[in-house]
């Protein structure tokens, strides 16, 4: 099962020019933004657009000195680029989730 919801763009793989991926973040009760899910390879158009939008993050960052790994159970250290979290984004999601509250599957 499938719907739609709206995430943060707190980061990318590639470069801020053309980001391959998109890492993206819910705020909690609190406020603090949380990890849930990683995107499926961007299009040309998409990267494009999220390019135009996307500015680095210089300090202060919620995700500062978090890691992400490549895969689900992969122990392997995704390389990513910060950003400001000031972009949203619509998207359609699997509504599985793990215990931590993130989308077990890629985003789109």
């Amino acid at each position: 099962m499938r719907q739609t919801a709206e995430a943060v763009v707190g980061a990318v793989t590639g470069s801020l020019a053309a980001p391959t991926t998109a890492l993206l973040g819910r705020y909690d009760e609190e406020g603090r933004l949380r990890y849930t899910g990683r995107t499926t390879t961007l299009g040309a158009a998409v990267r494009h657009a999220l390019a135009d939008q996307l500015h680095a993050d210089a300090a202060g960052h919620p995700w500062a000195g978090c890691t992400f790994s490549v895969g689900w159970g992969s122990r392997e250290q995704l390389s990513v680029r910060l950003v400001v979290p000031d972009v949203v984004a619509e998207i359609t999601v699997d509504v599985a989730r793990d215990q931590a509250g993130r989308w077990r599957h890629p985003v789109w």
